[in-house]
């Protein structure tokens, strides 16, 4: 006799996952937006330093008291990554806010841009009823802006390198070396999934409302900027490096959850 029994092959959440950062990566990689967003990461640096070398010298008059206000650049192409232990340099003032930290802040453009056009679309919907659950669109959603705020701090590291030397400006370390880099940076790529995190929590939350979206991740991510510079130093170790990725592995499986639950008690629409 033939045996015709049909077998039904159980879908895992580890393959359902594999499906869903497939099609998530693919979107990622195919939107304007990030490229817009890697680019701007790799060109602001590059104009800023240059910029601000261009005015060093230049002298404004204060309109209210008549002091003269002399504008001064940068010596060092490190202040665009943080603050060198020396002392304040020139330029610090303008670097110790402007510089690679705001890759943090502008990741949040591209999580929520990404997540509430799937709702805007209907995708979302359409997903959630035949397709993927709650969980693996978090997951899939976090670790795809985790990988676009990596390659900005990445596009910003390499365009601060190139404002440094178009500009001929020192690469000294003053006394820190290539290790202490790497572990800031190392550093900064595992605090990203903070960030990351809370973005896709709110964007999950304002669904289709982009505006929401965008003003709320970026009041919030305001609010832990100051963090950044703070646990992730120039002079940054392993120690730096562990807390950075233990921080971000609680705040992704946290806030994780909370987003599901979020998605679970919520219409789609």
């Amino acid at each position: 006799m033939t045996n015709n029994t049909v077998k039904f092959e159980k879908v895992t959440f580890g393959k359902r996952l594999k499906s869903m950062l497939k099609v998530d990566f693919r979107r990622m990689f195919l939107s304007k937006h990030f490229y817009i967003i890697i680019a701007c990461a790799l060109v602001i640096p590059i104009l800023m330093t240059v910029m601000m070398c261009m005015m060093d010298g230049s002298v404004s008059v204060d309109q209210q008291t008549g002091q003269e206000i002399i504008m001064q650049g940068p010596e060092n192409a490190w202040q665009n990554i943080g603050t060198l232990p020396v002392g304040p340099l020139p330029g610090d003032d303008v670097f110790m806010m402007c510089n690679i930290n705001m890759a943090f802040i502008g990741v949040a453009v591209f999580v929520c841009l990404f997540i509430c056009d799937d709702f805007r679309s209907g995708y979302a919907k359409n997903l959630f009823t035949v397709r993927a659950k709650r969980s693996e669109y978090v997951v899939s959603k976090t670790l795809a802006g985790f990988v676009c705020g990596v390659l900005m701090l990445i596009a910003y590291f390499v365009g601060s390198i190139i404002g440094g030397a178009i500009s001929s400006l020192s690469f000294d370390l003053h006394g820190l070396n290539a290790g202490n880099i790497i572990m800031c940076m190392l550093a900064k790529m595992f605090l990203m999934l903070v960030f990351v995190s809370i973005f896709t929590l709110i964007s999950v939350a304002s669904k289709q409302k982009t505006w929401l979206a965008i003003c709320g991740s970026l009041g919030g991510g305001m609010l832990l900027f100051m963090m950044v510079s703070l646990v992730t130093p120039l002079a940054s170790t392993i120690v730096n490096v562990l807390l950075c990725a233990v921080g971000g592995a609680i705040f992704a499986f946290g806030l994780g959850a909370i987003s599901c639950a979020v998605l679970k008690k919520s219409s789609m629409v």
